[in-house]
């Protein structure tokens, strides 16, 4: 289950992250023992419900107080699908923390296999050919909730066309806890 302590402790780092960038007040960040621990999370802001910037860390490897800050100034400044959030945007802005378990291999045989072994909903998966890899958090399974059409997506978010295949394919799947802000007017 989600901490709700630790939740807040993402969201405000996070905001105040951005909004420093801005020379906005900060709010007052709650100190949580697993800030201090290495995390590895994603950072995802949309504006009515709508996407306007998402990045994120796939490991662990610093703690995670950095990795979210980090995480959502890049969502909000280096997203090449968008431009530079500015300031006027960021009030109307959602911030979202999704806080990722390892990355765990998946044993498949062939590609229907994969595609069975997938848990919509629940699994975020990575997926890992030749040094390019794409993922999608398990919020994606929201609008693509068919196993192979999710699979299609992933691998144009790859880069690789939807039907792409080879037995070289590497796939990972992770969890995770996720808070969102309440909705902005």
């Amino acid at each position: 289950m989600p901490d709700p302590a630790l939740g807040q402790a993402l969201l405000i780092r996070a905001r105040n992250a951005i909004g420093e960038e801005f020379g906005l007040p900060l709010q007052p960040e709650p100190d949580h023992p697993a800030l201090h621990q290495p995390g590895a999370t994603f950072v995802t802001l949309t504006q009515e419900g709508q996407l306007r910037g998402c990045i994120g860390s796939l490991e662990a490897w610093r703690p995670l107080d950095e990795d979210v800050k980090a995480n959502a100034k890049a969502a909000a400044f280096g997203d090449p699908r968008f431009p530079p959030l500015s300031k006027s945007e960021f009030a109307h802005t959602r911030v979202e923390v999704s806080l990722l378990t390892p990355p765990v291999p998946l044993d498949f045989t062939d590609e229907a296999d994969a595609i069975r072994q997938m848990r919509p909903g629940v699994d975020g998966m990575i997926f890992e050919y030749h040094g390019r890899r794409g993922t999608f958090l398990p919020q994606v399974w929201e609008s693509l909730p068919d196993p192979r059409q999710f699979f299609a997506h992933l691998k144009q978010k790859a880069g690789f066309p939807a039907s792409f295949w080879s037995p070289e394919v590497r796939l990972y799947r992770y969890e995770v806890q996720k808070w969102k802000e309440p909705e902005k007017s």
